[in-house]
């Protein structure tokens, strides 16, 4: 099996939905070991979610705007498996006021949260368990590609996401001497709780599909299950020089420069 003996920690997990589950369903049934995290209120849904898959993982606390959670995320694997090979990094957040054609309104405060929760964590994170992969490992951080664009209406998270890149980049270079593989995944548009809160994303889930060479639908198993796949990929031996890098799984939505044309109406259009 792909992931066998491997032990990976996945942060995201909310509800049987979200991203970071379909990984986490698909990295134990590619035989590894798993261990989820949560804190807060979310911790009870997230240990609920937790139950729903076999075995049942152990859910640690972090948040990562609470800087000894780090060390102490750390000492608990450390003590418990002794070593890691693979983290997803799941995790993002920005206030409303920072969303939803607010770009130039946005206080200082709130642009700061977004970037520390949904960018800066990728970099505490590694450099938490960095130590802990010792033989080499993967680090996969999921993301909406920013890289040369600005989308309707995500505003400061569209920034913070185009951060997140340049540190899977840096990180890239810094971890790269240790055989720690470090990549971003930017996955097409799923209707998950935490995408529902993203303004316009109705708009991208209905549309993205017309424009997606492969095909997309953001409430289809197939869509996201395409995503967990790769991500797995990434995690295991299977790509070992492959790094810094931002792999698209968007069924081919960015390789596009518009939706395909209907001859056929164009057609009937010069005729009319």
């Amino acid at each position: 099996m792909l992931l066998t003996g491997k032990k990976l920690l996945i942060t995201g997990v909310l509800t049987p939905q979200s991203i970071a589950f379909s990984v986490a369903e698909h990295a134990l049934a590619q035989g590894a070991e798993v261990l989820l995290t949560s804190f807060g209120r979310p911790m009870s849904l997230t240990q609920r979610t937790a139950k729903k898959l076999s075995p049942v993982p152990e859910v640690l606390e972090l948040d990562v705007t609470n800087t000894a959670h780090f060390a102490a995320l750390h000492d608990t694997i450390k003590q418990k498996w002794g070593r890691l090979d693979g983290v997803l990094h799941a995790i993002a957040f920005a206030p409303e006021d920072a969303l939803g054609g607010r770009f130039a309104t946005a206080p200082w405060e709130s642009v700061q949260n977004a970037f520390r929760v949904s960018t800066f964590s990728l970099k505490e994170l590694a450099v938490a368990l960095a130590p802990l992969m010792d033989k080499g490992g993967s680090i996969v951080t999921l993301d909406f590609d920013n890289s040369t664009q600005a989308w309707p209406l995500y505003d400061w998270m569209g920034v913070c996401k185009a951060g997140l890149e340049a540190v899977v980049r840096y990180l890239a270079r810094d971890l790269g001497p240790k055989k720690i593989r470090v990549n971003a995944l930017a996955a097409g548009p799923i209707a998950t709780i935490a995408a529902k809160g993203i303004p316009g994303f109705k708009f991208l889930e209905n549309t993205w599909g017309e424009q997606a060479p492969l095909g997309w639908d953001a409430r289809s198993d197939g869509s996201i299950d395409a995503v967990a796949r790769t991500t797995c990929a990434l995690l295991s031996d299977w790509m070992p020089s492959t790094t810094g890098e931002l792999i698209r799984v968007d069924g081919g939505f960015h390789a596009m420069g518009a939706k395909p044309v209907d001859l056929a109406a164009l057609a009937a259009e010069k005729q009319a």
